[in-house]
């Protein structure tokens, strides 16, 4: 692989669901415990913000008990050794990469340990509850909200993501179902700027024929040998 330079990588819950994080699409996932509708789209809020914020605050508390897998902690390790550019793009919103050490990460759906306030569109380290209305320390107004990107909002960092996409030799995808966009759309967006394309989930995506590869297998063994494997060129 000496011809690649530039990679991006896009995760998904997959990546993160063997250190115990709850995805919200598999059998027995927080879909089937909750309806979308009414706890991650803003019309959901507006209607029971109560269910709402106990929902993410149960979230947040469980993330904070979470530990970076083999993962986390190959792509961590490949974030500090590629001397090329190299973003890790996430859907996830726990910062599970961020403790395994990697640094160049953009968290497209945001993250629970984010507070975000509506009254003066500040965003701030948060990880207590927000169920009893605690006031934004930025500006008083107790008007804080998840810095989660709900369904129907614009995901962080498109324009960041795009420019990574158009200078990349390689995207790979990795735990992630392709069935969320924009996100699902980035393999068919890197196939039409002829970038080298790569899965590695635990069986085959949606969009699985999207890509000029696909490797099948839990994150915690795939993972690492393609980051292996990368780094020895």
């Amino acid at each position: 692989m000496t011809d690649i330079r530039n990679i991006v990588i896009l995760t998904g819950a997959g990546v993160s669901a063997e250190s115990g994080i709850d995805t919200f699409r598999d059998a027995g996932g927080l879909w089937e415990q909750h309806k979308v509708e009414d706890v991650a789209t803003p019309e959901g809020f507006a209607r029971d913000p109560d269910l709402v914020l106990r929902f993410y605050d149960m979230r947040r508390e469980a993330i904070q008990t979470k530990q970076p897998n083999a993962a986390h902690d190959a792509l961590a390790r490949l974030d500090a050794e590629w001397d090329g550019e190299l973003l890790i793009v996430t859907q996830n919103v726990d910062d599970l990469h961020e403790r395994a050490g990697a640094g160049r990460v953009v968290h497209m759906h945001g993250t629970h340990l984010q507070a975000w306030c509506t009254a003066c569109d500040r965003r701030l380290p948060w990880t207590g509850p927000m169920i009893d209305r605690p006031a934004c320390p930025a500006c008083g107004a107790r008007s804080l909200r998840p810095d989660v990107v709900w369904f129907g909002e614009m995901p962080y960092g498109m324009g960041r993501i795009q420019a990574a996409l158009r200078q990349a030799d390689l995207f790979v995808s990795i735990g992630t179902s392709g069935a969320v966009y924009p996100a699902a759309g980035f393999v068919q967006d890197a196939r039409a700027m002829r970038v080298r394309t790569l899965e590695l989930n635990l069986e085959a995506s949606m969009g699985s024929r999207w890509f000029h590869e696909s490797r099948h297998g839990p994150a915690t063994r795939i993972v690492p040998q393609w980051v292996d494997e990368l780094l020895a060129g």
